[in-house]
């Protein structure tokens, strides 16, 4: 068995030369015309095997109508796809070792070092909001892959030790929903005395019922939270009776850097309300912000009831659903060109006010650093978080000085100014290894600002391949990477 991860249509090809029963293709809505086009290189080249489609976008209607394939896997696959080949659908699973990122950069200076892994412990979520494709397509409930905190050590610390790197990139729409099974991935890292660090998605009710202590015992670096919007008419449960900019505040304070996701253009939306939940997401002062247009995807609650008062577009191709210029319904406040225009105008209010996001990350690590720092004594746990809050506060504060001869304004300059007096505070005045390696990322940078203004600003993924032996899962199959091609096709 062969998993190819972003591959080019000439790499997708040439492995169907190769000869397969069956090809996957899994595939979000706006990837609608790319896995099209897969599929029918697949009838092309090799007309005899099975196509199965799955992932988000085969929760498009009659999508088997529109893309040429034999099956569509709509929900948890791996059990629909062991019973497809005769096996048992309930044998253990054994998590792949995979990347999660492709590279790490700031303003193009690359950092050294493994990107973290990806780690998957199960997939949907039970809160159910009526936008949520995830928590929609898998029948709102939870399907855990790894149902114990044993389970998810474990898991971790073999994929930590065949790719060099105690980072993960936790692909789970609301890990720390379940308290008792993070509580006891803590204690097993604490007994063990092998600490990870984890980047993840959680909601504020599920953040503030965990505990954010308890976040920092359990080595959380970064958490995207859906704040969404503070109007009234479209409070959420998970937000009820949570203080927004407290929580980024105290998470902050903590050395976790925060991604608030919003949206605009919701239903009750107008020209005249909407600059509130924009100040509100802006106002909160996390390190990352995500503005998203409400759109209502295939198998949500809201698709449905858009789709019951006609309100859903039928000229609109769903390679342009993905929220960040159209929307997908029609609305009586919002001419078509206008949803793009908000969209630009909350990122750039965002970005005056707050500045860029890497000093505020930056800021976060020290801020983190500096809470630890403060305590009277720290067990190992606390003392891991406080050696890596400062790890990242001095790699991240290299460029410090870079952002504040790129700063967007002056007030982003008297901050980055500023942050680089906490850092010779903390940590004492740079020495002349450090003045160089800043001479070289202004270079970097300067390059990289050169490169954007002639080609712009995007990068084409490796093409990761992960072969896995006839009959047989090794659990310690590494995947190998290949360079990227112009012609790529995404099968994300």
């Amino acid at each position: 068995m062969t998993v190819l991860d972003f591959p080019s249509r000439e790499r997708f090809a040439r492995e169907l030369r190769r000869g397969y029963d069956i090809v996957g293709i899994s595939f979000i809505t706006p990837n609608f015309v790319k896995a099209r086009e897969m599929a029918r290189l697949v009838r092309e080249i090799s007309p005899g095997t099975e196509i199965v489609l799955g992932g988000h976008g085969a929760a498009i209607e009659g999508v088997e109508e529109l893309i040429e394939c034999d099956h569509v896997v709509k929900g948890e696959g791996i059990r629909w796809l062991r019973r497809h080949l005769g096996q048992n659908p309930f044998a253990p699973l054994v998590h792949p070792s995979l990347p999660s990122t492709e590279r790490m950069s700031i303003f193009g200076v690359p950092l050294l070092g493994n990107t973290s892994s990806l780690l998957v412990p199960g997939v949907g979520c039970v809160n159910g909001c009526n936008f949520c494709c995830t928590s929609h397509y898998f029948g709102l409930r939870y399907t855990p892959f790894l149902g114990t905190g044993r389970e998810l050590f474990e898991t971790a610390r073999r994929i930590a030790d065949e790719r060099g790197t105690d980072g993960f990139f936790v692909m789970d729409e609301n890990f720390l929903k379940d308290r008792e099974r993070a509580l006891a991935l803590v204690e097993e890292m604490e007994r063990e005395k092998r600490f990870f660090r984890f980047h993840i998605f959680s909601s504020a009710e599920a953040i503030t019922a965990f505990g954010l202590d308890n976040l920092v015992r359990l080595g959380v670096t970064m958490v995207w939270i859906g704040f969404e919007s503070r109007s009234r008419q479209s409070a959420f449960k998970k937000n009820v009776g949570i203080d927004g900019k407290a929580l980024v505040r105290e998470l902050r304070n903590r050395g976790i850097s925060v991604l608030a996701s919003g949206i605009l253009c919701m239903e009750h939306h107008t020209p005249e309300n909407m600059p509130e939940d924009i100040d509100y997401l802006v106002e909160l002062e996390a390190d990352f912000v995500q503005f998203m247009l409400l759109i209502p995807l295939p198998v949500t609650k809201l698709y449905r009831e858009h789709q019951h008062r006609g309100l859903l577009r039928d000229d609109l191709p769903f390679e342009e659903w993905h929220g960040q210029k159209e929307l997908v319904s029609r609305h009586p406040a919002f001419s078509a060109p206008e949803p793009e225009r908000w969209i630009e105008k909350a990122f750039a209010q965002d970005y005056s006010a707050n500045s860029s996001s890497m000093l505020r990350v930056a800021e976060t690590s020290l801020r983190g650093y500096e809470r630890l720092a403060a305590m009277p004594a720290l067990d190992e746990c606390l003392d891991t978080r406080m050696r890596n809050c400062e790890r990242q506060a001095r790699e991240y504060g290299l460029m410090v000085p870079v952002m504040a001869r790129h700063a967007v304004n002056e007030l982003e300059r008297e901050r980055a100014r500023a942050l680089e007096a906490r850092l010779k505070r903390a940590f004492g005045p740079r020495g002349m290894k450090e003045m160089a390696a800043i001479a070289v990322l202004h270079a970097l940078t300067l390059r990289w600002k050169l490169r954007v203004r002639l080609l712009g600003d995007g990068i084409q993924p490796r093409t990761i391949v992960t072969r896995y032996p006839a009959g047989r899962f090794e659990a310690g199959l590494m995947a190998e990477a290949e360079p990227p091609a112009p012609d790529a096709v995404s099968a994300a």
